[in-house]
């Protein structure tokens, strides 16, 4: 007894081939807007901490974290602000003044939303060593962020400058659309460049995984790195 074995047709297989081409397509195209969102979403940030630190500077005629009179001048939530030492640089070993904070760069967030210049509520305890929820904000990928006067930007060797660090943590490929889109695209180059900065008990980015050994120095996409972030320079 013979049987009639029949198989896919052409218009069938074609069919399905669509199909799956579609699914791929949308799959694509679904990561690429969340790629797109979380590159708005890091410059975003970055942009409103930069707006707050200038418009700050430009009332006080002093730096947010590093403001001597801020006791004076600011009403910080639950009591009296703590002060910097007005050496007009943010430190994370700053000489105290008259009682004033050694970790500026923790009080600078402190300073910037009791002023109203950042949204939210950032208060830092007298003494505090080191960043938490209630004093430090973080970003995307849940890693505090650190604005500083220092030289831990590109390849570290660079004069000391005020700069806002993105925190580590953040796949190289956002890092390296973030420098394009706001910069030269150039790790050790420009106002956007590669940062080690950790907060205490992560693990450090390093420039093995996130720079590559072109010339010049590009952002390392072949072998894409998990753990990379950068600093903007003020």
């Amino acid at each position: 007894m013979k049987r009639n074995i029949k198989g896919f047709t052409l218009i069938e297989i074609a069919i399905v081939l669509v199909i799956i081409g579609l699914l791929l397509g949308g799959v694509l195209k679904g990561q690429e807007l969340i790629t797109g969102a979380r590159v708005r979403n890091l410059i975003s940030q970055q942009d409103g901490v930069k707006a707050a630190f200038f418009g700050f500077q430009d009332r006080y005629r002093a730096l947010p974290g590093d403001y001597a009179s801020a006791s004076t001048n600011i009403n910080c939530p639950g009591g009296t602000c703590l002060n910097g030492n007005g050496n007009g640089q943010i430190q994370n070993a700053a000489t105290p003044v008259a009682g004033s904070e050694v970790h500026e760069e923790l009080l600078v967030w402190s300073h910037l939303t009791a002023a109203g210049f950042l949204n939210g509520s950032y208060t830092m305890v007298a003494g505090a060593t080191a960043p938490v929820d209630t004093n430090n904000p973080k970003n995307p990928y849940s890693v505090y962020l650190q604005l500083i006067y220092d030289n831990s930007y590109g390849t570290g060797t660079p004069p000391a400058k005020h700069n806002l660090k993105t925190g580590n943590q953040i796949p190289v490929e956002i890092v390296a659309e973030v420098d394009r889109k706001v910069d030269d695209g150039l790790p050790y180059a420009g106002a956007f460049q590669f940062s080690v900065y950790t907060p205490p008990g992560g693990t450090a980015p390093t420039a093995a995984t996130c720079v590559s050994a072109a010339t010049p120095p590009g952002w390392l996409i072949a072998t894409p790195s998990a753990n990379c972030g950068g600093a903007s320079l003020f």
